[in-house]
C-alpha cells in the first residue's frame, strides 16, 4: 500500500509517517519501481501499536522502546512492566501538578469581585503565584 492509503487506514498524516520512519521509529519501507514507498500490513500494526501508545501518553523515546520490545519475541515482561510503571510515576506526578493548579486557580477566582471594575484580583494573584 502507498503512504496515502497507510495514513488513511492508521489516522495518521502522511508526514508524521515519514517522521516516524525518520526517527527510526518504524523501518524504512521498500521502494517501488518508480520510487514510491511501499508499506505492508505489518507496518500498519506498528503504526497502530505507536498511536496507542501515544495516546497513552508514552514518551516517543518509551515508545520506540515499546515497539523493539513488542517486536522481540524474548522480550522480558520485567522490562515492559519498568516503562510502565515510570509512565505510571510521570503521571500520577501530573496529575498531582494539576491539582494544585486547579487549587490556586480556584483561590485566585473566589478572590474575584465579578463586576465592571478594572481591578481584577485574578490577574493580580496570577502574578504572584508560587509554583
Amino acid at each position: 500500500m502507498n503512504i496515502g492509503e497507510l495514513a488513511r487506514r492508521s489516522g495518521l498524516t502522511a508526514k508524521m509517517i515519514r517522521y516516524y520512519e525518520k526517527i527510526d521509529l518504524i523501518s524504512v519501507p521498500i521502494r517501488s519501481a518508480s520510487g514510491y514507498r511501499v508499506y505492508t500490513e505489518q507496518d500498519l500494526s506498528t503504526l497502530s501499536f505507536i498511536k496507542h501508545a501515544k495516546d497513552l501518553g508514552f514518551s516517543i523515546d518509551q515508545i520506540k522502546s515499546l515497539v523493539e520490545l513488542w517486536k522481540n519475541p524474548d522480550r522480558k515482561s520485567a522490562d515492559v512492566k519498568k516503562i510502565t510503571d515510570q509512565h505510571i510515576h510521570f503521571l500520577t506526578e501530573q496529575i498531582h501538578s494539576m491539582q494544585s493548579m486547579i487549587l490556586k486557580l480556584k483561590a485566585a477566582s473566589q478572590m474575584c469581585s465579578n463586576d465592571s471594575t478594572s481591578n481584577c484580583s485574578i490577574l493580580n494573584q496570577i502574578e504572584h503565584i508560587q509554583s
